[in-house]
């Protein structure tokens, strides 16, 4: 059963993926951000799949001007000449919540990958909405989930200044 929602929120998703989006293959990791945030009872806009850079921070900014007040990415969190969704996402944060990411690479690495410390994935406020970069593979999306997920309606509600 999903839980009450404060207000009508909505949350994004957006792939960034150069392949996905070229029609290489099909994106599999939007659909289970999808499914979390339905889950959770957010209104949910995507998955969009989008080419990695500056597609990306378009489409974070379209989503944020389409009511989203949480958006996840998913991919281009790499090392990769191609990964740059954190560079895009940097330039549109007001200001950065490091503990989000942080919490989602140990979370990785304490359950035994210890590739998920490689993700440069960032997490912070953008106008009224948090934006969070998870990594492009399914488990990582899966346990990037299982830190944001709780987190993630106390951190949009606290945005705009409600007390807590």
């Amino acid at each position: 059963m999903a839980a009450a929602v404060t207000g009508d929120l909505t949350a994004a998703v957006v792939v960034a993926s150069n392949r996905a989006a070229a029609g290489v293959y099909a994106d599999t990791t939007g659909p289970v951000i999808v499914e979390a945030l339905t889950a959770d009872g957010w209104n949910v806009l995507g998955p969009y799949v989008v080419a990695d850079g500056e597609p990306v921070g378009r489409a974070i900014l379209a989503a944020i001007a389409d009511g989203a007040r949480a958006v996840l990415t998913t991919g281009g969190t790499g090392l990769t000449p191609t990964d740059r969704t954190p560079e895009v996402t940097r330039a549109l944060l007001d200001r950065e919540v490091p503990g989000i990411a942080e919490a989602i690479r140990a979370y990785g690495v304490s359950n035994g990958v210890p590739t998920a410390a490689l993700s440069r994935g960032l997490a912070g406020v953008s106008g009224e909405a948090l934006v969070v970069n998870l990594p492009g593979s399914r488990g990582g999306v899966k346990d990037g989930l299982a830190v944001v997920m709780p987190l993630l309606r106390h951190a949009v509600e606290q945005i705009p200044g409600s007390d807590h």
